[in-house]
């Protein structure tokens, strides 16, 4: 049972009961204070391995960003539990027969953090603002024309509905609204922008509301005290949403030694994503429990196709040859992750028999690739760093794994900004990379495939899977898409762009007083109808 802390008056209301009681008044009652909500006073500290690289919903981010933001901001829908998208400001979604147009009515009461009442305008003005072509916002390719369909329209018939007109029908527009990279296609308040019209942080709807950012050190949030929950059960990021807790501080702290010992000493509540090792170690503690869950995150070895050495797919395939894939999943995650060589998650509905198939370690095939393509020894270099821990040990196995095979890996040791950014850039040989969830496997193959030219950080640039994934973004027939998903995995092992090793599971390390934590999926740590029990 949650204990909240006992309520203090404030000095005039002790003022007033110290007056009525130094009186003898038997009407003193009348001077008491109402009970504290639950978790007055109280705050959590949840470790974050770096700082956050705004507060601008699906800008300048990373998942660090979006996992703090997930509290603050929400969309007009949102992913449930099991990864299907339902309505979260909305009341409800309708969509006409030819696909085209989809109307969106509003919730009543939905409150922005300043205390404005959300209305349709306000919907209108965020899509408005992320539409133009400098908003800088992730997903804008999706909504503009260059990607999924274009956004033809937002409009506000009345003050409680909003109409969306779009080009060409999209199996995944919902889907792509609702992506948490995507900001969760958030809608703010007019005032989250200065008098000079550029970003100053976000005035959104969701339970908690930016308190103060200390750059480097921590961002802390506040309850809302405003916010209008659903009324269902928490559900992924939609359903009933209430601040426990009063006020929640993402503390920053790259080691996860130091997160570690923060955590054991009582310094943090909760640690983010500790290594499989720790987990091992953490379920021997009696003061820590670790919730463990199965995520969509992807783990995989990036090569660079227009790389002069590895342009050669003989290469390339040697190289995925030489990997014991199942091994490298089994070692790096202290067994709490298998193999899973698809793009396709492994925990995904459409993950198949097909999916399941993937490279067998053959050496000696590795070594007669390696001949044909008159390869002689020449280094490679494979971008890590250590901050996520799981692609710096996978990287160690590969070097030397494919040592075995003649392959001569050079390890190049990043931090994890440098790494981005020269992904971002496609200025790499081979990388090993981690992809936060996507939900949709079109979403999945989306992230890493497309024109290199036009968008460098992309893995796979090729004609036929572009109008496979292009086909399974329209489609709504569930056994169309299924043929094209496995196409696309059969596909891809023969091109080997890059080499899919395993799906994470994702662990959140918490104190014993911690109470209604729930890991899913997609790997978004939720501390909405999270407690602090003082008996922990």
């Amino acid at each position: 049972m949650n204990l909240p802390t006992p309520p203090s008056l404030p000095p005039a209301a002790r003022a007033a009961a110290a007056l009525a009681l130094g009186l003898g008044l038997a009407a003193s009652a009348a001077f008491a204070q109402a009970p504290a909500p639950a978790g007055a006073g109280q705050t959590m500290r949840i470790q974050i391995n770096s700082d956050i690289r705004s507060t601008d919903p699906g800008g300048n981010r990373d998942d660090n960003t979006d996992n703090v933001l997930i509290h603050v901001v929400e969309g007009l829908v949102a992913l449930r539990e099991d990864t299907s998208v339902g309505p979260m400001l909305a009341s409800k979604v309708d969509t006409s027969a030819d696909g085209l147009t989809y109307t969106f009515t509003l919730r009543d009461s939905v409150k922005f953090q300043n205390g404005a009442v959300l209305t349709a305008d306000d919907v209108v003005w965020s899509w408005q603002r992320y539409l133009k072509p400098t908003s800088g916002w992730r997903c804008l390719p999706e909504f503009d024309g260059k990607g999924m369909t274009k956004v033809l329209a937002v409009e506000a018939p009345t003050p409680k509905t909003v109409v969306f007109k779009i080009e060409r029908p999209s199996a995944l527009f919902l889907t792509m609204m609702a992506r948490p990279d995507c900001g969760g296609a958030a809608i703010v308040h007019r005032s989250s922008l200065g008098a000079d019209g550029q970003w100053k942080e976000p005035v959104g709807t969701g339970p908690y509301k930016i308190k103060e950012w200390k750059r480097g050190q921590y961002i802390e949030l506040t309850r809302f005290d405003g916010y209008s929950s659903r009324p269902e059960a928490r559900d992924g990021l939609t359903g009933g949403k209430k601040a426990e807790i009063e006020n929640l501080r993402f503390v920053v702290i790259p080691d996860s030694a130091a997160a570690k010992a923060a955590l054991y000493s009582g310094g943090i509540d909760a640690f983010i994503s500790p290594s499989p090792a720790d987990v091992v170690e953490m379920r021997g503690r009696s003061d820590v429990r670790v919730d463990t869950t199965p995520v969509m995150t992807m783990v995989a070895l990036l090569l660079q196709t227009t790389d002069p050495l590895l342009k050669d797919v003989r290469v390339r395939r040697a190289l995925a040859l030489a990997l014991d894939t199942p091994e490298i999943a089994k070692s790096v995650t202290e067994g709490l992750s298998a193999v899973n060589n698809s793009v396709v998650p492994s925990s995904s509905p459409f993950y198949s028999a097909v999916q399941a198939g993937g490279y067998k370690r053959d050496i000696a095939g590795a070594k007669k690739l390696l001949a044909e393509a008159g390869y002689r020894g020449q280094s490679i270099k494979l971008v890590a760093n250590k901050r996520y821990e799981a692609l710096y040990s996978a990287a160690v196995l590969v070097q030397a794994m494919a040592s075995e095979a003649g392959i001569n890996i050079e390890l190049e040791v990043l931090d994890w900004a440098t790494q981005l950014d020269r992904y971002t850039k496609g200025q790499y040989q081979s990388m090993a990379f981690i992809y936060s969830a996507r939900i949709d496997p079109s979403l999945n193959y989306e992230m890493v495939s497309g024109d290199k030219a036009a968008q460098p950080r992309k893995v796979w640039d090729s004609a036929a899977a572009q109008t496979r994934l292009t086909e399974s973004m329209v489609s709504r027939d569930k056994a169309r898409r299924q043929v094209l998903f496995d196409e696309l995995h059969k596909q891809m092992l023969q091109d080997v762009p890059m080499v899919v090793l395993f799906n994470a599971s994702d662990a959140t390390a918490m104190r014993k007083s911690v109470a209604g934590f729930k890991g899913w999926a997609p790997a978004k740590p939720r501390f909405w109808n999270v407690r602090l029990d003082a008996r922990g």
